[in-house]
């Protein structure tokens, strides 16, 4: 009975797990066509000579990236904007980092005005340069105290009631402020408290002046898993969630936010590994707790280009980390759970987040080892488990299949067909060979987080090249 009973546990989760993704899909589908439609004669540069386009600080935090700071810098003015600055926040880097960048712009310590008292690390100096060309470029240098505490520093210097956080070796580009500012000037009953845009891998990309190019489907295969794994998590998650008014995350790599919000919340959170998320919960969490109608928007459109890890040790040292700070965003705001006052944030994306981000991977793997026992102790229902298995993996290869070609059809990044085909093959071995690594470094992010494990974990970049791979 005890058998029967776990099987039938185990198909019904499947089934709801299939069922809710593929509600997901749908909602994604049509919101995604909804935008292309409403933005297909938005003229989008309209907001470059708009005096009322609102002003935009852009804070990227770095440490220890005396390689390409000055090339990451450069890369960062060719957005285009009417009216923005650039705060680069020096987070107690050991290197020439530096004086890397007081060479190359020249920089002089000036005096500051803090407009917002969000505590930090001691602030060491403020530079501005002597060349008026770099007249909207400050840079701040404190003492070490992570990405969250880095951030806070160019708050608390921003001149902007809006602030866009980025990761100093992202490639932004040019009119992702425009894109990103819009929902923030619709006038609806929801206030828009922060924006996020779909991140692309920049992988095996060739990049020229700080800008992609040439797209290319990376050489190496962990990353070209990441790729379609990016593309179902954004063109067929967030998007939803977005409509859903349910979005828990802006991605730290990219997000734009309401000042304001972010300085009467107390900032990012520096206690953490997973600062991004727990930001937009907390935000999202006051603002019902004040009784303000708010929502978190998401842009589909390619606004930024990351590098992805290329390597197995630093791609489960990424996932580690990104397990342990949902596991630490979960406990910080359990009290939303299906808790009617928080709204969908409560009643729909908390638990979503809580069964199908965190709880899903030890469900999963607890399936592998009931599996394993019936198969040493000969009680398995071979027709059952097989046609369990063969459906589940249909289902994972439609669904990334469709996001790929889905992409493919509004976006059209990857022009050429040895692209897709590269694409296409990864969705019938990403169950097989991905999956399953994804669950047991999710394991081992909660063992880590049970340890009480708090470390960052930077990963070791290999940088951008300026060539193209064929």
């Amino acid at each position: 009975m005890a058998d029967i009973f776990l099987n039938n546990l185990f198909l019904i989760i499947a089934a709801l797990i299939m069922a809710i993704y593929l509600f997901l899909g749908i909602i994604s589908m049509f919101q995604l066509i909804d935008y292309k439609r409403a933005n297909r004669y938005t003229e989008f540069n309209a907001l470059l000579s708009s005096p009322l386009a609102p002003g935009v600080t852009v804070i990227a935090p770095a440490y220890n990236e005396s390689k390409t700071i000055v090339d990451n810098i450069k890369a960062l003015f060719t957005i285009q904007y009417n009216n923005y600055e650039i705060i680069l926040v020096n987070d107690g880097s050991t290197d020439d980092t530096l004086n890397r960048i007081i060479q190359e712009f020249d920089l002089v310590e000036t005096e500051y005005i803090a407009y917002a008292a969000l505590p930090t690390q001691p602030v060491k100096g403020i530079y501005k340069s002597r060349n008026q060309a770099y007249s909207f470029l400050t840079v701040v240098d404190k003492q070490n105290g992570g990405k969250a505490d880095a951030l806070n520093a160019g708050i608390n210097v921003s001149h902007f009631p809006y602030f866009v956080a980025i990761d100093v070796d992202s490639i932004v580009i040019p009119d992702a402020l425009q894109k990103l500012v819009k929902p923030f000037l619709s006038h609806t009953d929801n206030k828009t408290i922060a924006t996020g845009g779909v991140i692309r891998i920049a992988n095996s990309c060739k990049i020229e002046n700080g800008q992609v190019v040439q797209v290319n489907v990376p050489d190496e295969y962990i990353a070209r898993f990441q790729v379609v794994e990016y593309l179902r998590a954004f063109l067929m998650g967030r998007m939803a969630w977005s409509k859903l008014n349910g979005l828990l995350i802006i991605s730290g790599a990219l997000g734009m936010f309401d000042k304001d919000i972010v300085v009467q919340c107390g900032g990012y959170n520096s206690n953490t590994v997973g600062e991004d998320m727990e930001l937009v919960v907390r935000m999202r969490r006051y603002l019902y707790e004040q009784g303000v109608k708010h929502k978190v928007e998401y842009i589909p459109d390619p606004l930024c280009w990351t590098e992805v890890p290329a390597t197995h040790d630093a791609l489960q040292r990424q996932r580690n980390r990104w397990t342990r700070g949902n596991m630490d965003t979960l406990k910080m705001h359990r009290k939303l759970f299906f808790n009617p006052k928080y709204g969908r944030l409560g009643m729909l994306g908390y638990p979503f987040w809580l069964f199908f981000e965190w709880l899903a991977p030890l469900v999963e793997a607890g399936g592998y080892v009931f599996m394993l026992f019936l198969l040493m102790t000969s009680m398995i229902n071979w027709p059952v488990f097989l046609f369990l298995l063969l459906f589940v993996y249909l289902f994972s290869v439609s669904f990334s299949f469709y996001a790929v070609l889905f992409d493919e059809f509004t976006f059209h990044r990857y022009h050429r067909f040895a692209h897709l085909r590269k694409l296409f093959i990864i969705p019938f071995i990403e169950p097989i060979v991905y999956h399953p690594l994804n669950v047991y470094w999710a394991i081992r992010g909660n063992i880590s987080f049970l340890k009480g494990n708090r470390k960052w974990d930077k990963l070791e970049r290999q940088g951008f090249s300026n060539t193209a791979s064929e």
